[in-house]
């Protein structure tokens, strides 16, 4: 079975970022937030105290970033989501422009997206458990 990302608990997150980090650290040898493959931000301005997870919804039906892609990088991930596949990747944004929760962002650097692996290591580093890794259906 395949897992996926979930915000299931953003009520309790206080916006520490550990996830970010872990995952930029992790996937992309980089303490910069830009390099993490989800985003926390507030949902209301500062004052609201609210936070959001901005994450890949590790879509099962239409990939709209894989289709996007004209070199085929974007490559379907059993489960949901997808995979990218580097060395096929021409840094056109494409991807970024066709997820439809703005999930994918471009690495400024590489100039290759930066998508969400599932690995879990964000959810895993939570302190206060807003994020789960969920178990999910092997569908392609």
């Amino acid at each position: 079975m395949s897992k996926k990302l979930l915000a299931k608990e953003m009520n309790k997150c206080i916006g520490c970022f550990t996830c970010m980090t872990v995952c930029a650290a992790s996937n992309h040898h980089s303490h910069s937030l830009q390099k993490s493959a989800i985003r926390i931000m507030s949902s209301g301005g500062i004052s609201s105290g609210k936070m959001i997870a901005r994450v890949c919804l590790s879509c099962t039906d239409e990939r709209s970033c894989a289709e996007a892609c004209p070199t085929g990088a974007l490559v379907k991930r059993p489960g949901g989501g997808v995979v990218l596949r580097g060395e096929l990747c021409i840094g056109c944004g494409h991807c970024e422009q066709a997820c439809i929760v703005s999930a994918i962002t471009m690495d400024p650097e590489e100039k290759k997206p930066i998508v969400c692996r599932q690995c879990g290591l964000c959810a895993r580093y939570c302190p206060h458990g807003c994020l789960k890794m969920e178990e999910i259906a092997n569908a392609l």
